[in-house]
Protein backbone atom coordinates (compact mmCIF):
# COMPACT_ATOMS: atom_id res chain seq x y z
CA UNK A 1 0.00 0.00 0.00
CA UNK A 2 2.92 2.32 0.56
CA UNK A 3 4.54 2.17 -2.81
CA UNK A 4 0.77 2.94 -4.32
CA UNK A 5 0.39 5.82 -1.82
CA UNK A 6 3.91 7.00 -2.61
CA UNK A 7 2.54 6.82 -6.77
CA UNK A 8 -0.40 8.75 -5.78
CA UNK A 9 0.82 11.63 -4.05
CA UNK A 10 2.55 13.76 -7.24
CA UNK A 11 -0.47 12.08 -9.43
CA UNK A 12 -3.24 14.05 -7.31
CA UNK A 13 -1.18 17.01 -7.46
CA UNK A 14 -0.08 17.40 -11.07
CA UNK A 15 -3.58 18.43 -12.24
CA UNK A 16 -3.07 21.33 -10.25
CA UNK A 17 0.27 22.15 -11.27
CA UNK A 18 -0.29 21.72 -14.95
CA UNK A 19 -3.34 24.33 -14.60
CA UNK A 20 -1.34 27.15 -12.68
CA UNK A 21 1.78 26.44 -15.14
CA UNK A 22 -0.15 25.49 -18.58
CA UNK A 23 -3.33 26.73 -18.33
CA UNK A 24 -3.17 30.53 -16.06
CA UNK A 25 -6.01 31.90 -18.14
CA UNK A 26 -8.47 29.19 -18.58
CA UNK A 27 -11.51 30.71 -16.63
CA UNK A 28 -11.75 27.53 -14.23
CA UNK A 29 -8.24 27.54 -13.48
CA UNK A 30 -9.03 30.57 -10.95
CA UNK A 31 -12.02 28.93 -9.75
CA UNK A 32 -10.06 25.63 -8.71
CA UNK A 33 -7.02 26.81 -7.56
CA UNK A 34 -8.85 29.63 -5.81
CA UNK A 35 -9.25 27.54 -3.13
CA UNK A 36 -6.58 25.87 -0.55
CA UNK A 37 -8.61 22.54 -0.51
CA UNK A 38 -6.73 21.55 -3.88
CA UNK A 39 -3.64 20.52 -1.65
CA UNK A 40 -7.05 17.69 0.16
CA UNK A 41 -5.91 14.93 -2.17
CA UNK A 42 -2.12 15.24 -0.47
CA UNK A 43 -3.21 15.60 3.13
CA UNK A 44 -5.51 12.37 3.11
CA UNK A 45 -2.59 10.49 1.60
CA UNK A 46 0.10 11.93 4.52
CA UNK A 47 -2.87 11.33 7.07
CA UNK A 48 -2.82 7.61 5.78
CA UNK A 49 1.36 7.01 6.13
CA UNK A 50 1.58 9.41 9.36
CA UNK A 51 -0.62 8.55 11.94
CA UNK A 52 -0.53 4.74 12.16
CA UNK A 53 2.85 5.51 12.75
CA UNK A 54 2.30 8.76 15.17
CA UNK A 55 3.85 6.56 18.15
CA UNK A 56 7.18 6.27 16.43
CA UNK A 57 7.06 9.98 14.93
CA UNK A 58 5.99 12.04 17.95
CA UNK A 59 9.81 11.72 19.47
CA UNK A 60 11.42 12.53 16.74
CA UNK A 61 9.48 15.51 15.86
CA UNK A 62 9.35 16.91 19.67
CA UNK A 63 13.02 16.43 20.23
CA UNK A 64 14.56 16.68 16.69
CA UNK A 65 18.22 14.91 16.53
CA UNK A 66 19.70 14.78 13.35
CA UNK A 67 20.34 11.49 14.14
CA UNK A 68 16.21 10.74 14.54
CA UNK A 69 15.41 12.74 11.87
CA UNK A 70 17.97 10.70 9.76
CA UNK A 71 16.25 7.41 10.50
CA UNK A 72 12.57 8.33 10.04
CA UNK A 73 12.66 8.44 6.31
CA UNK A 74 14.80 5.56 6.31
CA UNK A 75 11.73 3.12 5.81
CA UNK A 76 9.73 3.41 2.64
CA UNK A 77 6.43 4.58 5.13
CA UNK A 78 8.86 6.98 6.51
CA UNK A 79 9.81 8.60 2.67
CA UNK A 80 6.45 8.08 1.03
CA UNK A 81 5.08 10.53 4.16
CA UNK A 82 8.53 12.92 3.46
CA UNK A 83 7.46 13.27 0.16
CA UNK A 84 3.43 13.92 0.64
CA UNK A 85 4.33 16.65 3.36
CA UNK A 86 6.57 17.91 0.49
CA UNK A 87 3.88 17.53 -2.30
CA UNK A 88 1.20 19.43 -0.37
CA UNK A 89 3.45 22.11 0.92
CA UNK A 90 5.27 22.86 -2.29
CA UNK A 91 1.66 22.58 -3.67
CA UNK A 92 -0.11 25.07 -1.04
CA UNK A 93 2.99 27.59 -1.65
CA UNK A 94 2.97 27.03 -5.67
CA UNK A 95 -1.02 28.12 -5.47
CA UNK A 96 0.23 30.77 -3.34
CA UNK A 97 3.25 32.49 -5.77
CA UNK A 98 0.19 31.63 -8.89
CA UNK A 99 -2.69 33.42 -7.07
CA UNK A 100 0.33 36.76 -5.45
CA UNK A 101 1.86 36.79 -9.13
CA UNK A 102 -1.72 37.38 -10.46
CA UNK A 103 -2.59 39.78 -7.93
CA UNK A 104 0.87 41.68 -8.90
CA UNK A 105 0.28 41.52 -12.33
CA UNK A 106 3.51 39.84 -12.72
CA UNK A 107 3.64 38.81 -16.37
CA UNK A 108 3.33 33.98 -16.40
CA UNK A 109 5.99 34.09 -18.26
CA UNK A 110 7.88 34.60 -14.72
CA UNK A 111 5.96 32.93 -12.90
CA UNK A 112 5.81 29.83 -14.73
CA UNK A 113 9.17 28.92 -14.02
CA UNK A 114 9.26 29.69 -10.56
CA UNK A 115 6.14 27.09 -10.41
CA UNK A 116 8.12 24.71 -12.12
CA UNK A 117 11.07 25.59 -9.86
CA UNK A 118 8.64 25.05 -6.69
CA UNK A 119 7.42 21.61 -8.22
CA UNK A 120 11.29 20.41 -8.51
CA UNK A 121 12.69 22.63 -4.84
CA UNK A 122 9.88 24.22 -3.47
CA UNK A 123 11.81 26.74 -0.64
CA UNK A 124 14.22 28.36 -3.85
CA UNK A 125 11.19 28.21 -5.79
CA UNK A 126 9.70 30.60 -3.07
CA UNK A 127 13.13 32.65 -2.31
CA UNK A 128 12.20 33.32 -6.14
CA UNK A 129 9.49 34.92 -5.86
CA UNK A 130 9.87 36.97 -3.29
CA UNK A 131 12.84 38.58 -5.03
CA UNK A 132 10.65 38.85 -8.26
CA UNK A 133 7.60 40.54 -6.60
CA UNK A 134 10.44 43.01 -5.35
CA UNK A 135 11.50 43.48 -8.71
CA UNK A 136 7.52 44.21 -9.90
Amino acid sequence: MTGTLFGLTFLVAAPFWALMILLPRWRWTERIIGSPAIVLPVLVIYAILVIPALPDLLPVVTQPTLEGLREAPGTANGAAAAWAHMIAFDLFVGRWIWQDGNDRKIGHWRIAPTLVLTILFGPLGLAVHLLDRRIG
